[in-house]
């Protein structure tokens, strides 16, 4: 597309463009300071711990967790390298595909995630729901929803399943 077919944003547009961004980015930056303050774990950690923990038998193909968390194969499996120290995530091969691995959440990693838990709601509770009204929650799910479907992503199913359902790659 060259300059002469491009919608530039609006003003008003602008204004809000950067509010989101720097809004998540804060966000983001906070909740990681609090869960490595007092789980001693970055946000990523948490969220394989959390994915894991929503599927049956807290297993999953590595290549379904990557697209879950957005995350490239080398970086998930550098994460689950240190997961596994810790004795948190274990890795199984796959029985049907010798080129695939499992994660599997282990029950020290679902503890720990249930002890980071608390935590990490509070801060999601502080620094976003907690500033709403109940229609602006409401607003909030809307928009998100929204996104996603100009995403490619149904926003009425699990995170889970909308990530590895709309068969986007892994970022």
């Amino acid at each position: 597309m060259n300059g002469d077919e491009t919608r530039w944003l609006e003003d008003e547009e602008q204004e809000v463009w950067l509010a989101y961004v720097a809004a998540t980015s804060l966000l983001e930056g906070a909740l990681d300071r609090q869960l490595q303050r007092d789980a001693e774990m970055p946000h990523a950690y948490y969220q394989i711990l959390a994915m894991l923990s929503e599927v049956p038998e807290r297993t999953l193909r590595m290549s379904e967790l990557a697209a879950i968390t957005q995350s490239s194969q080398s970086r998930l499996s550098h994460a689950v390298a240190r997961l596994e120290r810790k004795g948190w995530v274990r890795r199984k091969p796959c029985p049907d595909d010798r080129r695939s691995t499992f994660a599997q959440l282990t029950e020290e990693g679902f503890e720990a995630l249930a002890d980071a838990a608390p935590g990490h709601v509070h801060t999601v509770r502080r620094h976003l729901f907690d500033r709403l009204t109940p229609e602006q929650v409401g607003q909030l799910g809307e928009i998100c929803r929204a996104v996603l479907g100009g995403l490619g992503v149904d926003g009425s199913v699990s995170l889970a399943d909308a990530l590895t359902r709309s068969g986007r790659p892994p970022a």
